[in-house]
């Protein structure tokens, strides 16, 4: 009776988490994919909803902006996941070290992370002003003439790339929890077998943290793809549609053309995208991820 009465507390207690995911998760999943499949302009009411199959999706494969979209967005994903992995997994690596005010250095590469993006975005708006920004301001003391960065096609995605940047903390953190985890006796094995620091770094660190470099991957894969804020506050999507994210395209077709519809379907196209490239990756981790205390990776 104690064990029954227990169990029936811990349910009321996740039961306001499991409303908040049927009514906030599952609920608009449901209706959105309904709507993959019908035109709905969003501000009539839901009785005008109007089922037209497969419609929607014939549509987006005809629509040249589509292309386009996916084109940016897949690009920003293949040069910036790998770059801020690196970047991160390297400052990681400084942060690790042992020495006097460590801490303080740990704080400000997580700070930028917790600001808000809308605060970021216009922040560098100011940065990478062709006229008044600080970046060219910076180059043209070395004589370089800076670009119209936001302004010209040809810079405005590495731009938003180099932008990224700046809120790499969470990943930081995360690749420290991680090598803070790696036993010192590994490494002081390593260095009594001669291997220098690039081979105590791939034989021991690498292994070690792969689960680490997994799950970041992951999130870098699934952040990439829903990449919106910084785009649609600094770009909406310009110059010449250079700067067209998916996420921004989807937004233009459900709350200014009011295509609730046709935004629904972009959006299952992009859940599938991003569900087969983190599938291929989870399908892969078999062949590179260790787990300490496991020898058979199959």
């Amino acid at each position: 009776m104690g064990k029954f009465r227990s169990e029936k507390t811990g349910y009321w207690f996740i039961l306001p988490w499991f409303l908040g995911l049927l009514l906030f998760t599952i609920g608009p999943m449901i209706f959105s994919f309904v709507l993959s499949f019908s035109k709905w302009d969003i501000i009539t009411g839901i009785d005008s909803i109007q089922f037209v199959g497969f419609e929607n999706f014939i549509q987006i494969f005809q629509d040249e902006l589509f292309y386009q979209s996916l084109k940016v967005t897949f690009i920003f994903a293949l040069v910036s996941v790998p770059l801020y992995q690196m970047i991160a997994l390297f400052a990681a690596m400084l942060l690790n070290m042992r020495s006097r005010g460590m801490k303080f250095f740990r704080l400000i590469f997580f700070m930028p992370s917790v600001i808000p993006a809308v605060a970021v975005s216009m922040m560098w708006i100011m940065i990478l002003n062709p006229e008044y920004g600080i970046l060219n301001k910076a180059l043209a003391w070395f004589g370089i003439q800076g670009p119209a960065w936001l302004q010209d096609p040809s810079y405005a995605l590495g731009a938003l790339i180099v932008m990224g940047i700046w809120g790499i903390g969470n990943t930081i953190i995360i690749y420290l929890s991680g090598l803070q985890g790696v036993p010192e006796e590994l490494y002081e094995a390593a260095q009594l077998d001669g291997a220098g620091m690039l081979r105590r770094f791939i034989n021991v660190t690498v292994p070690m943290i792969s689960p680490t470099i997994f799950f970041n991957l992951i999130m870098g894969i699934i952040g990439g793809f829903q990449y919106f804020t910084q785009a649609f506050v600094m770009t909406n999507g310009g110059p010449l549609n250079s700067t067209l994210f998916y996420n921004l395209y989807l937004y233009n077709k459900a709350f200014l053309t009011y295509e609730m519809g046709y935004a629904s379907a972009l959006s299952w196209i992009l859940f599938a995208i991003i569900l087969i490239l983190t599938l291929l990756v989870i399908r892969s981790s078999s062949m590179w991820v260790y787990y300490n205390g496991d020898d058979d990776r199959d």
